[in-house]
């Protein structure tokens, strides 16, 4: 496995890899990998040729009172878990290499981000859009990963590639979970031994939600209000940002369920804010 930490580099082993017409796949990571990362690596390298993965704490993404300077990172370890994962480059840029100057052009991002965390994050998906932008550019991959956990994420992007003409596509990969529901994520290291039990409470309200929507509830307000009311008697340690069913991917609000919709929910821990979401597909 290569390690490369300049653009200039990056773009010349893509090259070369073009040069052999292989496809290249793509997960773009903030590092501290896991296994939820590790399935999409594996799903690149099912329909690729060549796999590579970033690893880059995006600073334009963090609000000023977010967690950046916390944001967990061990690039040994990352490094060591992608070789072993059979990763063909892990492109590891530093800030100034990404922004070498304050940026003339940034991505505006003008749908589907006033709902969900981008209600509490105000610019999150602009330095989310701008970076993969960026990424994408250097990459140049015929297919990017995501995990089904970020799903604003996804749709925000999967918009942003038919937007701009983006020649890839956007692959969505199922939330990889520990045993008891808990969707695994970087920040679960944050979590005290009390806050990580009580974090399995967020899937199962997401759980007791579908229940009722495959029970043949469809009024968007009774699904979420029968969420909230799970989430409230089981969540004490945190304290509830959001949950909201929406349609899906245009995160758009509705009275009735129809077609795909989105129960999603946000829990803010002392140290480290959860979101998990579940798909309805529609019936």
């Amino acid at each position: 496995m290569k390690v490369i930490t300049s653009i200039s580099d990056m773009q010349e082993s893509v090259d070369a890899e073009l040069r052999l017409n292989h496809t290249i796949g793509f997960v773009p990571t903030m590092g501290y990998l896991h296994e939820g990362h590790l399935s999409l690596v594996d799903q690149a390298k099912k329909e690729n040729d060549f796999v590579v993965v970033s690893l880059f704490v995006n600073p334009l993404q963090f609000g000023p009172n977010e967690d950046f300077d916390q944001y967990p990172r061990d690039f040994n370890r990352d490094r060591k878990v992608a070789e072993d994962a059979g990763v063909d480059v892990l492109f590891c840029p530093q800030a100034v290499e990404m922004y070498p100057r304050t940026p003339v052009v940034s991505v505006s991002v003008d749908q589907r981000t006033n709902v969900l965390c981008g209600q509490s994050r105000p610019g999150h998906f602009n330095g989310v859009a701008t970076v993969l932008t960026k990424l994408f550019h250097i990459v140049v991959p015929n297919r990017v990963y995501f995990g089904r956990k970020d799903a604003q994420q996804a749709a925000v992007i999967e918009g942003m590639v038919e937007d701009f003409n983006f020649r890839l596509d956007i692959v969505t990969c199922p939330t990889v979970r520990e045993t008891d529901g808990v969707a695994l994520s970087s920040r679960n290291i944050h979590l005290s031994q009390t806050e990580r039990e009580e974090a399995r409470n967020l899937y199962q309200s997401l759980q007791y939600g579908e229940r009722f929507y495959n029970a043949g509830e469809t009024n968007v307000q009774q699904l979420q209000t029968k969420v909230l009311e799970f989430l409230e008697k089981n969540i004490h340690e945190g304290v509830i940002d959001y949950v909201d069913v929406l349609s899906y991917p245009d995160l758009t609000k509705k009275q009735t369920c129809t077609g795909d919709m989105i129960i999603a929910i946000a829990v803010q821990y002392k140290k480290a804010r959860l979101i998990d979401n579940i798909i309805l597909i529609g019936k």
